[in-house]
């Protein structure tokens, strides 16, 4: 017969505390990501045609697109956010959850936008490329 698990009271509020600091630092992530949106989309798009690992007929439409992913990602719900990012959970070991769903909206939505001419690079350059811009803004 099994037993059920049940954590004492130590256990539960080593998880509580765990769980909130983890929520807060996601609600500073997203404070800081609604100041600085618009530089960041700037940043990206200019980060990664740099690197060629985006081809596009317009640079403005490009930034255009990752502002309003960036704009996206301040209003959605968590559940929106984690099924946006779950085919690239895997991606990286720790992975920011910024840098996952901008990664996620390039590969999956701005791929088939009419001013894109092709993406060359791999997910992880995209990540790390995309990442870099935002480890440089948003401070986790």
């Amino acid at each position: 017969m099994a037993r059920d698990y049940r954590p004492n009271i130590r256990e539960s509020n080593v998880i509580s505390r765990l769980d909130s600091a983890k929520e807060a630092a996601r609600a500073g992530a997203i404070n800081q990501l609604y100041e600085v949106g618009e530089d960041l989309a700037n940043r990206i798009a200019m980060k990664l045609i740099e690197q060629q690992l985006i081809e596009t007929k317009n640079k403005k439409e490009l930034e255009r697109q990752i502002s309003g992913c960036i704009k996206t990602l301040i209003a959605a719900e968590d559940f929106d956010v984690q099924y946006q990012i779950s085919p690239l959970r895997t991606l990286v070991r720790r992975p920011n959850f910024i840098s996952l769903y901008i990664t996620a909206f390039i590969i999956e939505k701005l791929i088939n936008h009419r001013t894109i001419v092709d993406i060359y690079g791999t997910d992880e350059e995209i990540y790390e490329s995309v990442n870099s811009q935002v480890n440089k803004m948003i401070r986790m």
